[in-house]
């Protein structure tokens, strides 16, 4: 017969101690709730601010406009929609446009040498993907040349980002053409946002930058901030150790002001940029140049319908002899109208756009 041990006094303290810590721990478990539900709705709401930086619950809240054209929660949004929030950019460390996109899971990012890009939604990405509409504050970026986007001219100052949208699936219905794949839709801060002056600076062995951005008052309603930045990206190298010549070297110099009123607002916004490669051994150094300016008006009207009114030019030049060359010209305006029809919103509008290859060649 098999003895069965008995515990000592120390043995049986020590259990009664663990279960009363369990006894505890339960009421803990089953009580808090109970108090908290019992808290005045003011007072939760105090505590779990405390608690946590953002809920769920604010995460759901999280306002978007990619997917209807209009202000909308992210849970309420009729599509697979990732927002990238400035925040998102500001842990992750990125130092590019193309950088920050690694954070959304719904894009494919690899890099073809030290400034170029291959981006892609839902799958077979390259470096002349032509299926995916990218905007920069309601601006299409993509190229006539060959329906894509040339991730070296973009470049935008990352402290300067609200949010970055980015859409899986089609969206030709609302945007246009090369939405097939996706939209990434990349919204910037109002100029009231971005107040004061701002400088910043970093680099390492691969690659260095440095921008400074200056905001303040413009009249009674308005605002304004100017910026500038200079990057620079080192050769890349293959794994035998010697050095690929795709170094890059690039400024660009922007402004954007903002008049906020009751019920209208205007924007004004624009860009110039310049940059270059290393000499290549085929075919000569990559050099572009670009510059563009968009305006913006908004109205409401009584009964809570609303007007938009958008225009740009976008002018860029690229010399590239062993691959896409050439000058265009880009002019485009839209017009939209939502109404609000009982529990729905109704939206029209149209758009126009020309652009004017001047020179190109492959």
């Amino acid at each position: 017969m098999q003895r069965i041990p008995t515990a000592g006094p120390g043995q049986q303290r020590a259990r009664q101690l663990r279960v009363t810590g369990a006894l505890a721990k339960a009421r803990r478990t089953v009580l808090l709730p109970a108090l908290i539900a019992c808290i005045p709705l003011h007072a939760a709401e105090l505590k779990l601010t405390d608690l946590a930086d953002l809920t769920l619950e604010q995460l759901a809240n999280i306002e978007v406009t990619s997917v209807s054209r209009h202000s909308e929660r992210l849970a309420d949004a009729p599509a697979s929609i990732y927002v990238i929030t400035n925040d998102d950019i500001r842990r992750s460390g990125a130092r590019s446009l193309a950088e920050a996109l690694r954070l959304a899971p719904n894009l494919q990012v690899a890099r073809t040498s030290a400034s170029t890009y291959a981006i892609s939604s839902r799958g077979f990405n390259n470096s002349l993907g032509n299926k995916l509409l990218v905007l920069i504050d309601g601006r299409t970026v993509y190229t006539p040349l060959f329906s894509g986007v040339f991730w070296d001219q973009q470049d935008v100052l990352l402290e300067d980002i609200d949010r970055i949208e980015v859409i899986s699936g089609p969206g030709a219905t609302l945007w246009g053409a090369n939405a097939v794949n996706g939209v990434i839709n990349i919204i910037s801060r109002s100029a009231r946002d971005s107040q004061g002056a701002l400088f910043t600076a970093g680099g390492g062995n691969l690659d260095a930058g440095t921008a400074a951005r200056y905001g303040g008052p413009l009249g009674e309603s308005g605002h304004f901030r100017i910026y500038g930045k200079l990057r620079e990206f080192q050769n890349t190298r293959k794994a035998s150790g010697t050095d690929l010549p795709d170094g890059w070297r690039q400024g660009q110099a922007g402004f954007r002001a903002d008049w906020v009123l009751p019920r209208r607002s205007f924007t004004i916004q624009g860009d110039t940029y310049s940059g270059r490669g290393d000499e290549r051994s085929t075919g000569g150094r990559v050099e572009v140049a670009g510059t563009n300016l968009l305006g913006r008006w908004n109205e409401k009207f009584d009964g809570g319908s609303d007007l938009q009114v958008q225009a740009y030019f976008d002018r860029s030049n690229r010399d590239d002899k062993a691959g896409f060359q050439g000058d265009v010209d880009t002019w485009d305006v839209e017009l939209q109208h939502s109404i609000p029809f009982s529990r729905q919103k109704v939206i029209w509008g149209g758009a126009g756009q020309t652009s004017g290859v001047i020179s190109a060649s492959r």
